[in-house]
C-alpha cells in the first residue's frame, strides 16, 4: 500500500511498531544520552585523528621536541610535563619501544611493575596513549591488577547533607567506617556551614572504626586552612586540566598547583590532584584532541608536581565520555594510564551517569575485578538526594548488593556486611561523640531528638531541621577563635569518649610522622599506615598478589540472609 503524499511522489504507509521495540524503548537505559562522535571538537573518546604521535628528542638532557611539537611551539602544560614528568635519562629507551611492545609489558605476569615504571616514566604523553589504544578492556584489567600501587585495595565514601546537617553527617560516616571505608569526603550546599560538617565528619568516621581519613571539599583557601588546623586529614579536589586554556578559565598554572600541593604536604596531609575525561569537552577548550590524550597530560602534570596520587576516572565529567563510543573503555584507561606512571588511583565509580542498573554495573566492573587503590572515589553514604556532589553510581541502597558480589567473585571491594545492631550503636554513638563536641567548645547544642532520629534515619527528609541561624554562627566562630583538631579530641575526651579521642589524636600523629605522604597511605582501624612503600603491590601472575583468604574472606562471605546449610528453615546468626 502506499499513500500520495505530493505530485509524482510517494512514500510507504507508517508500519505499526512491534511490541518488542515498544518494550526496548520502555527500557531505563534508553533515557540515557548518547552522541555520535565529532573529533573536530574533541566529541571523542581516545582515538581522534587530530591526536599527534609518539616522539621525543633531546638534547644535553632536555626535551626539544616532543610528541611532533618543537620546544619553542610548547604551551606551558607541554613545557611542564616535558621538564618535571618525564625522566630523561630513560625517555630515549622507553621511546623507542612500540606501543605494543609496552602494551605486551604491562600485561605481562613476569615482567614486574617496577620493570614497567622504568619504562613508563620516560614517555610522552602521546605515546602512552598509543600504548592502551592497542589494549582491549580486559587486557587493561590485567594490566590494572599488576600496576596498582598498594597490595590491598580500598575504598572511599561521600558522607553530605542537602541540609547541611552535621547530626547526620557524623551518623552516616560512623556507618560508612564500620562497613569499611577507609576515606570519606563531605561538601556542603552553603559553604559556611563547613567547618561544622567538617567536624562532624571527622568525629563520625573515628566513632565507626578508627584511622578513617576525612576531607571537606571546598574552595581551595578554606580545604587548606582546614586541613592545616586538623580538622580535616586529605585532600583531592584540587583539579588539573588538558589544555592550556581551561587551565587559565581556573586562574591557575601547572606550577601554581604544584606549590598548593608543597603547601598540603608540608604540614604532613595527604593530597591527591583530581581530573578526568571529558572536562575539556565540557568547558569548550578541548583542541580537537581526544577527550584521554588531554586526560594523560593532565595524569602527567600530577606527576610532575609530585603529588600521591590523582582522582580520575572521568569523575563529575562521566556523561561525557559515556555518550560516545568506547568513552567507558577510555575510562578504566585513565585509570590504568594512572597507576603506570606510579600515582595512587581513586578510579570514580562516583557520579551518576546512566539510568541503567546493568550499564552501572558495566561501568564499575573493570576497576572492582583488577582492584585499585580506592575502587570508588566516592560511593554515596548517603541516599543520592543528600549527595551534594550531584549524587553517586552508588549509594547505600548497593551495600548488599556490593557484598553479594564479593562473595560471588571472591573480590575484595573492600566492604563488608555489619549487622544492624552494630550499626545503630555506632550512629547513635557518634551523634552523641558530637554532642559533646559541640558542648565542649560552645557550639549550636545538638538535642537527644535529633540523636534518636539520625540513629534510625535513610536520610535528611527523615531529620529535624536545624536551627540555621546558630550553625552559622557557631560554624564561623569555629574559624575565629582557631579551633584545631586537638581541641576536637580535647572536647571527646572530656565528654566521656576517650576512645574515640586515642583513634583522632592517632590520626593526627600521623601528620607528625609523615607516613600520609606515602604514595597510596592509608590507616588501619590498628592506625598502622599501609602505603606503596611497605604494603607493595606484589602481583606476579597467578597464585601472588593480593587474594582475599583467611579472617577477610570469612568476612566476606556474611551477608543478611544466609541460611543454614544443615537446617534451611534457619538463617545463620551474622
Amino acid at each position: 500500500m502506499t499513500i500520495q503524499s505530493a505530485p509524482g511522489h510517494q512514500t510507504p504507509a507508517a508500519r505499526p511498531r512491534s511490541r518488542r521495540t515498544e518494550l526496548l524503548e520502555q527500557r531505563p537505559v534508553n533515557l540515557d544520552g548518547f552522541v555520535e562522535e565529532w573529533p573536530e571538537v574533541g566529541m571523542v573518546a581516545m582515538d581522534s585523528p587530530y591526536d599527534p604521535k609518539g616522539g621525543i628528542r633531546l638534547e644535553n638532557g632536555t626535551v626539544v621536541e616532543m610528541d611532533g611539537k618543537a620546544r619553542e611551539d610548547f604551551d606551558f602544560l607541554d613545557r611542564f610535563i616535558a621538564d618535571h614528568a618525564i625522566d630523561a635519562a630513560a625517555a630515549v629507551r622507553a621511546m623507542a619501544l612500540s606501543p605494543t611492545e609496552i602494551a605486551h609489558l604491562l600485561v605481562d605476569p613476569k615482567v614486574s611493575r617496577q620493570e614497567v615504571l622504568s619504562v613508563s616514566c620516560g614517555l610522552t604523553p602521546a605515546r602512552l596513549l598509543e600504548v592502551v589504544r592497542t589494549m582491549n578492556v580486559v587486557e587493561m584489567m590485567m594490566a590494572l591488577q599488576k600496576m596498582r600501587a598498594r597490595r590491598t585495595p580500598a575504598n572511599q565514601a561521600h558522607s553530605t547533607s542537602a541540609r547541611d546537617n552535621p547530626v547526620q553527617v557524623a551518623a552516616d560516616a560512623a556507618e560508612a567506617g564500620l562497613r569499611g571505608f577507609r576515606e570519606l569526603e563531605t561538601t556542603l550546599g552553603v559553604v559556611r556551614y563547613a567547618p561544622l560538617v567538617a567536624i562532624a565528619l571527622q568525629v563520625g568516621a573515628q566513632s565507626g572504626r578508627p584511622g578513617v581519613l576525612t576531607q571537606c571539599a571546598l574552595e581551595e583557601a578554606t580545604e587548606l586552612e582546614l586541613g592545616m588546623r586538623g580538622i580535616t586529614g586529605y585532600a583531592e579536589t584540587i583539579s588539573v586540566y588538558g589544555t592550556e586554556q581551561v587551565f587559565c578559565d581556573g586562574d591557575d598554572t601547572p606550577w601554581s598547583k604544584a606549590f598548593l600541593a608543597s603547601a598540603y604536604a608540608s604540614r604532613g596531609i595527604k593530597m591527591r590532584f583530581t581530573s578526568g575525561t571529558g572536562s575539556e569537552v565540557q568547558m569548550g577548550n578541548a583542541e580537537g584532541k581526544s577527550m584521554l590524550y588531554l586526560e594523560i597530560r593532565c595524569i602527567l602534570v600530577a606527576k610532575g608536581a609530585g603529588v600521591q596520587g590523582l582522582q580520575n576516572g572521568s569523575i563529575s565529567c562521566i556523561g561525557v565520555p559515556g555518550a560516545v563510543p568506547a568513552g567507558i573503555r577510555a575510562v578504566l584507561a585513565e585509570n590504568l594510564i594512572a597507576s603506570t606512571v606510579d600515582l595512587e588511583c581513586a578510579s570514580g565509580n562516583d557520579q551518576s551517569f546512566s539510568h541503567s542498573d546493568m550499564r552501572r554495573t558495566a561501568r564499575l566492573m573493570p576497576q572492582l575485578l583488577p582492584g585499585t587503590d580506592f575502587i570508588c572515589s566516592g560511593f554515596s553514604a548517603v541516599p543520592n538526594y543528600d549527595n551534594m556532589f550531584a549524587g553517586s553510581n552508588l549509594d547505600p541502597e548497593d551495600f548488599d548488593d556490593w557484598n553479594v558480589i564479593q562473595r560471588d567473585l571472591q573480590v575484595d571491594g573492600a566492604l563488608r556486611h555489619v549487622p544492624e545492631a552494630e550499626i545503630l550503636a555506632a550512629r547513635d554513638r557518634a551523634a552523641r561523640a558530637l554532642q559533646g563536641v559541640f558542648a565542649y567548645l560552645g557550639l549550636a547544642p545538638i538535642s537527644d531528638k535529633e540523636i534518636e532520629a539520625v540513629t534510625y534515619a535513610h536520610g535528611s527528609k527523615e531529620l529535624p531541621p536545624r536551627d540555621v541561624l546558630e550553625d552559622l554562627k557557631s560554624a564561623q566562630s569555629v574559624m575565629d577563635r582557631g579551633i584545631t583538631g586537638l581541641d576536637i579530641v580535647k572536647g571527646l575526651d572530656a565528654s566521656g569518649f576517650p576512645d574515640v579521642a586515642e583513634a583522632l589524636l592517632g590520626v593526627l600523629r600521623q601528620r607528625v610522622s609523615g607516613d600520609l605522604l606515602h604514595t597510596s597511605a592509608i590507616l588501619t582501624p590498628e592506625l598502622t599506615t599501609l602505603s606503596a612503600v611497605n604494603d607493595a603491590n606484589d602481583y606476579a601472575g597467578p597464585g601472588t598478589g593480593y587474594r582475599p583468604s583467611g579472617a577477610r574472606w570469612e568476612e566476606m562471605k556474611r551477608l543478611r540472609h544466609v541460611v543454614s546449610a544443615r537446617n534451611p528453615e534457619q538463617e545463620v546468626d551474622r
